[in-house]
C-alpha cells in the first residue's frame, strides 16, 4: 500500500461534474512498419501485457479511508482486468484530423472509474492517410508530466521489433483488500502524525503563501505572509526575499465557469525552427514556446475583439523531480508565473518582451521553496479536502482572474519510436482545464525533431480552437522570418497557414484556412541523437498540468 501525498490527493479532490482530473496523450502512428502492415488492439495488448509490471499505476486502484480520516491509498487491484482498460473505436470516413480531435475530446471528457486502476487506452482506426491513433489517459493523482512520459515509454521501442522485457520475477498476486478497521487505524495514526509534519514544513512556506496564483485576491493573505516571514527571521531562519510581483490577469473570453464539454486540436512545429529562433535571440526552447503562445493568442483575441491592453498571465508547471526520483510516481511539481505580452503588436518587440518576462519569472521562481504546493496542501484537513478544493476553485475566481491559462512543455526523446511495430509520427498531450485555470490548456511534447502541441479547451468557450493551431504555425513562420536568412524555404513556410497580417479580413482568413487544410502537415526535421535531460531539485523544466 502506498498513500497519496497531500498534493496528489488534490488532483482527486478537484473533480466535479465539469472538471476531470486525468491527463492523456494522442499518438499518431504509421501502421505500414508493423508486421503485415496491420496494427490492432491485439497488437497493443501483446506488447503491453508482458510489461505491466514496469509501471505500478497500471495495476493499482484507489481505496479510501473511512470518514475521511486519512488520504486514500494505492493498492494492487485484486480484480485487475486488462480488457477493461484496452478499447477500440473507428472514425467515420474520411477520418480527418478534426474528426480525430473531436473523438479524443469526447473520450477525454469522461471521468475515469475510481473502482478500477485509473487509466484507459483506445486504439482509433480509420484515420485519413492510412494512419492509426493511440489515445491514453491516466489520472493526475498518479502521475505528473515527467512520470507520465516515463510510463508512456513502457509501450514504446526504438526499433519496429519490440524489445525483449525481462518477465516479472514473481507472478502478480495482489494482497487482500485492506479491512475497514485496518484503514481506520491507519487513518487515526496518520491524524496524529500529520500535525507534526505540518509544524515541520508549513511555517517555512507560509512566508511565501502570497506567491500562490491569485493569493493576493484574498484579504489578509499578504499580512499572513509578511508575519510568517518576520517570525522566521526572528527564529534565525534565512528566507530569501522573493520580492512582491504585481501580476494581474485581465478578464478574457478564455476565463470563467467551464462546462463538461471539450474540444481538442493538435499540431506540430519543427524543432529546427525553434532552435534557430532560440539561438539567434539568446532564448531557451521554453521561451520560444511562450512566444509562440503569445502570438497565437493575440490573433485569437483580436478575432474576438477581446484583446486586453495589458499582458495575459500564464501559469507554467515546473518539474522539481530530482535525478534520484526518476521512476517515482506521483506529483513532483511546482508552478511558475509569467506575463504573456499579447498586448505588444510588433513581432520583434513581442519576442524580446517574452524573453525578458521569462527571465524575470525564473529569477522569482528560484527564491520560492520548491515544495510550496506540497507543504500548503498539508494544511487542508483530510476530511474536508474534497469540499475545500472544489470550493477554492469556484471561489478563487470571484475577486478576479488568477491567471489566464496553463502552458506546459514536457521534454521527450529525439529519435524515432515504435509501438507494436508501428512508427510513432507524433505525440500530442491532452491535459485538463478547470474554472480556476480557464477554458484553454496548451501542452507541448518534444519528439523526434518536432514540438508536438495539444490544445484542450472548453467547447463552449473556444469552439474555434483549431484556429489556434493555424496561428501557432503562422507565429513560428513569423519568428523564423525575424532571423536573417531564416525565411528562405524554412520548414515552417510549408506548414499550414503561412504567416499573414493579423489585420487580414475574416474572408481572407477563411480562405487561408481552407487552403491550409489542403496542404500537408509541417515536415519534421531529421532525427537527432537522444538528449538526456537532467532535473535538478529546482531546475525549471516545465512539467505537466
Amino acid at each position: 500500500m502506498r498513500q497519496l501525498t497531500s498534493l496528489d490527493a488534490q488532483f482527486l479532490n478537484v473533480e466535479s461534474p465539469t472538471t476531470v482530473g486525468h491527463v492523456g496523450s494522442l499518438i499518431l502512428l504509421d501502421p505500414s512498419t508493423a508486421p503485415g502492415g496491420e496494427w490492432t488492439l491485439e497488437s497493443v495488448r501483446a506488447v503491453l501485457e508482458p510489461r505491466l509490471h514496469l509501471a505500478e499505476p497500471f495495476r493499482q486502484r484507489l481505496v479510501s479511508v473511512p470518514l475521511g480520516l486519512g488520504r486514500p491509498y494505492w493498492i494492487d487491484d485484486p480484480d485487475f482486468d486488462i480488457e477493461f482498460h484496452l478499447r477500440e473505436v473507428a472514425l467515420p470516413s474520411p477520418g480527418t484530423r478534426e474528426q480525430l480531435g473531436e473523438q479524443v475530446a469526447r473520450i477525454h471528457a469522461r471521468p475515469l472509474d475510481r473502482t478500477r486502476p485509473l487509466w484507459e487506452t483506445y486504439v482509433i482506426t480509420g484515420v485519413e492517410g492510412g494512419k492509426v491513433a493511440f489515445y491514453s489517459k491516466v489520472h493526475h493523482a498518479a502521475i505528473d508530466g515527467v512520470s507520465g512520459a516515463e510510463i508512456l515509454e513502457t509501450v514504446m521501442d526504438v526499433t519496429p521489433e519490440p524489445r525483449i522485457v525481462e518477465p516479472e520475477p514473481d507472478a502478480f498476486l495482489p494482497r487482500q483488500m485492506p479491512s475497514m478497521v485496518g484503514l481506520v487505524r491507519r487513518g487515526l495514526r496518520g491524524a496524529m502524525v500529520n500535525p507534526i509534519e505540518v509544524l515541520r514544513t508549513v511555517p517555512k512556506s507560509l512566508g511565501y503563501i502570497d506567491e500562490l496564483p491569485g493569493a493576493t485576491n484574498f484579504p489578509g493573505v499578504r499580512l499572513l505572509s509578511d508575519t510568517a516571514s518576520a517570525v522566521a527571521r526572528l527564529l534565525g531562519e534565512e528566507q530569501p526575499d522573493a520580492g512582491h510581483r504585481a501580476l494581474h490577469a485581465p478578464r478574457t473570453p478564455l476565463n470563467g465557469p467551464i462546462t463538461p464539454h471539450r474540444r481538442f486540436a493538435f499540431g506540430a512545429v519543427p524543432m529546427a525552427d525553434v532552435k534557430l529562433v532560440k539561438n539567434h535571440f539568446h532564448m531557451t526552447v521554453n521561451d520560444v514556446v511562450m512566444a509562440l503562445t503569445a502570438s497565437a493568442l493575440r490573433r485569437w483575441l483580436l478575432d474576438h475583439d477581446a484583446l486586453p491592453s495589458v499582458p495575459l498571465v500564464v501559469a507554467v508547471p515546473v518539474s522539481i523531480r530530482a535525478e534520484d526520483q526518476k521512476g517515482a510516481h506521483g506529483n513532483q511539481v511546482s508552478v511558475m508565473m509569467a506575463e504573456l505580452p499579447t498586448h505588444v503588436a510588433d513581432p520583434h518587440e513581442r519576442l524580446c518582451a517574452m524573453r525578458d518576462s521569462m527571465q524575470e519569472a525564473k529569477r522569482h521562481f528560484e527564491t520560492i521553496p520548491a515544495t510550496l504546493l506540497q507543504d500548503l496542501s498539508n494544511l487542508i484537513p483530510t476530511a474536508l479536502s474534497g469540499l475545500a478544493a472544489r470550493a477554492l476553485f469556484k471561489l478563487a475566481t470571484v475577486p478576479g482572474v488568477l491567471f489566464n491559462l496553463f502552458v506546459s512543455n514536457v521534454p521527450g526523446p529525439q529519435l524515432p519510436l515504435y509501438i507494436a511495430g508501428a512508427k510513432v509520427e507524433g505525440i500530442y498531450p491532452v491535459s485538463a482545464v478547470t474554472d480556476m485555470s480557464g477554458g484553454l490548456n496548451i501542452t507541448l511534447f518534444s519528439y523526434n525533431g518536432a514540438l508536438d502541441f495539444g490544445l484542450i479547451a472548453c467547447r463552449e468557450m473556444l469552439p474555434d480552437v483549431w484556429n489556434l493551431i493555424e496561428y501557432l504555425h503562422d507565429a513560428m513562420a513569423e519568428m523564423v522570418a525575424l532571423v536573417p536568412g531564416g525565411s528562405q524555404g524554412g520548414p515552417s513556410s510549408a506548414g499550414p497557414g503561412s504567416a499573414a497580417p493579423e489585420s487580414a479580413p475574416p474572408v481572407a482568413r477563411a480562405a487561408r484556412k481552407s487552403a491550409a487544410k489542403q496542404q500537408p502537415a509541417a515536415g519534421r526535421a531529421a532525427p537527432k541523437k537522444t538528449a538526456t535531460t537532467k532535473s535538478a531539485t529546482k531546475k525549471p523544466v516545465p512539467g505537466s498540468s
